[in-house]
């Protein structure tokens, strides 16, 4: 996995399903084997970090619509 020490900037993009509405901003980055999610408005607050097989289970709730939304 990539560092996350000092100095060390991982390249953020926003996701393809962030609403139109800048409000509803979410952003992702990959840091080798893990999946790392933040809050654009909120980065100050830190991020989710997800191994591939909980970002897998994470992604298949999402789309079958087994989380609140």
């Amino acid at each position: 996995m990539q560092s996350t020490s000092p100095g060390y900037s991982p390249s953020w993009f926003k996701s393809s399903h962030s609403g139109g509405n800048t409000t509803e901003c979410v952003e992702a980055a990959r840091l080798g084997e893990a999946t790392a999610i933040r809050d654009s408005k909120a980065v100050d607050r830190g991020s989710l970090l997800f191994r591939p097989t909980s970002w897998a289970h994470f992604v298949s709730a999402l789309q079958d619509g087994r989380l609140g939304s």
